[in-house]
């Protein structure tokens, strides 16, 4: 692995752990974020020379905590100017941090709560979350809404200062707290799922690290709420997708997609813990759209090859989810199935009526969907064009490579 690469993907994986660290000891959640931010740019200019230190974590915590105590300096010194008050007030300093003492704490989880805080929107719960506990860029979270940089940029900043203001304590949700969190605490951990299944933008189709921490997540909430049918069915949907990534591209990196993957490299105990856990939520609890989405992953999971897949009931649940979560992404997939049980003309007439949804109009998927239907339907041209369309949009070279090469093919 490029060592550069290796360093990233460790201090993308201790920044909530940092960032837990310091909102839980000293408070201040906007403060500690950036403070952790320059640990992480002071350990990416050092390390490489250096060498990694004993405890990587520690010593960000050590750097991070020292910033904030000049983050708090400078800050009461703006504030006595203001003021205009001669003789600062005594000196503020942050407590020592033991090395020792932080191996074992993990406050990632109630970091995810506090992001999710009910003075924020639904929305800016999210945005925050994927910031602070999955480390996502800027840039790939207004992907993942659908939104532009300079928006997300600033609905990230204002989400700060709102937790501050609401003055959110650090601590797990206790009580009724846990139903007012818990929605959009699953829509975080779904969003950073799909982000690292299937990465937005790079070289690498998929980045383990990200799945891999959103399944841990999940298992801690499930293990605390094990009869919530929503938070069973995340978890399941996260184990049935997972277990087909080692199928999901070539030794070169290319995009296999799921028709033409080599289904005895699927991972058969994810897929049977998956399918152990939806069908147990089904039967006994609330029915929603997570529950319904891990149904359909089963029957793509269980069916020995695209050939055999339960197309019929894939569309009726595509049509259950439409009615209880609909959305532009939910008709998009709905189209393929429909298709592959009626017809690619009928899939095109239900993609046509996303054509004035202007969140899909600068995505490439409407495009590279609207291109596989019309391939189906043998009007090539069409579908080359589409195909070359969504090529331009993406940002992913690895679905570039597949967009383009799928467009060239039919030339």
């Amino acid at each position: 692995m490029n060592p550069d690469r290796h360093l990233d993907d460790l201090l993308r994986e201790l920044t909530p752990h940092v960032l837990g660290a310091l909102v839980r000891r000293y408070g201040h959640f906007d403060m500690a974020e950036d403070a952790v931010q320059e640990a992480l740019l002071a350990a990416s200019m050092q390390w490489p020379d250096e060498g990694l230190p004993s405890n990587p974590r520690g010593w960000l915590i050590t750097v991070a905590s020292r910033r904030l105590t000049d983050l708090f300096r400078s800050d009461e010194a703006r504030r006595n100017r203001e003021l205009g008050v001669a003789a600062l007030e005594p000196e503020v300093v942050a407590p020592a941090v033991d090395e020792s003492d932080t191996a074992d704490e993990d406050d990632t989880l109630t970091l995810l709560f506090l992001c999710c805080h009910p003075a924020l929107s639904t929305s800016s719960q999210v945005a925050l979350t994927l910031r602070a506990v999955g480390g996502l860029s800027t840039g790939q979270i207004a992907m993942a809404f659908l939104v532009p940089e300079a928006t997300m940029a600033q609905r990230i900043s204002r989400s700060k200062r709102q937790v501050k203001q609401a003055g959110a304590r650090f601590r797990m949700p206790q009580g009724d707290e846990w139903n007012d969190r818990l929605g959009a605490a699953l829509h975080v951990l779904y969003l950073i799922f799909n982000e690292g299944y299937t990465a937005t933008s790079g070289d690498d189709l998929h980045r383990p690290d990200l799945t891999a921490e959103s399944i841990r997540l999940t298992r801690n909430v499930y293990r605390q709420l094990p009869k919530d049918g929503e938070v069973a069915g995340l978890l399941a949907l996260m184990l049935l997708t997972d277990a087909r990534s080692a199928a999901r591209s070539g030794t070169d990196g290319s995009l296999i997609p799921l028709e033409e993957q080599d289904r005895t490299l699927w991972d058969a105990k994810a897929i049977a813990e998956g399918v152990a856990i939806v069908s147990a939520a089904l039967s006994e609890s609330p029915l929603g759209p997570y529950q319904v989405q891990a149904a359909i992953s089963a029957l793509h999971d269980e069916a020995d090859s695209a050939a055999t897949t339960d197309w019929p009931q894939i569309v009726a649940l595509y049509e259950l989810l439409e009615q209880v979560a609909p959305g532009p992404m939910v008709t998009l997939n709905h189209a393929v199935a429909v298709a592959m049980v009626d017809g690619p003309h009928a899939g095109l007439d239900l993609l046509a009526t996303l054509d004035g949804d202007q969140r899909l109009a600068e995505h490439h998927r409407l495009s590279a969907v609207r291109a596989h239907l019309l391939e189906l339907a043998g009007e090539h041209d069409k579908a080359r064009e589409q195909y070359l369309e969504a090529a331009h949009r993406t940002t992913s070279v690895p679905e570039h490579r597949y967009l383009l090469g799928k467009a060239n093919r039919l030339a």
